[in-house]
């Protein structure tokens, strides 16, 4: 399994409040199965995860929607949590990245 990904480039879009478990565990497989996973964000430095409703540790953030296209990546994955969800929905770049993968038909997941 550590090569199955192996040439695949995964963009992991999310925002302060990410749900850490959500982020962390799939970062991991994706990275484990030969994955090169780039963390995007709405803005750039690093961004707070959360547990549920307790705040978890930060993320540093790979690059800003505004810097990257679908046309980048192989797959997207988003994950949830209290408040990430509602910030990608009101960011105009955020939301034409995930439409660029819809529209290509790449695989997308999303918690």
């Amino acid at each position: 399994m550590a090569d199955m990904l192996k040439g695949k480039k995964v963009a992991i879009l999310a925002a302060d409040m990410f749900e850490r478990v959500e982020l962390e565990e799939p970062r991991k497989a994706l990275e484990d199965a030969g994955a090169d996973v780039e963390v995007v964000s709405i803005h750039d430095g690093e961004i707070k995860g959360f547990d549920h409703f307790d705040p978890a540790n930060t993320v540093q953030v790979d690059r800003t929607v505004d810097e990257v296209s679908a046309d980048d990546y192989d797959a997207l994955l988003v994950p949830g949590g209290v408040g990430n969800p509602d910030q990608l929905r009101g960011d105009e770049n955020a939301v034409s990245f995930v439409r660029g993968f819809d529209e290509a038909e790449k695989p997308m997941a999303v918690i």
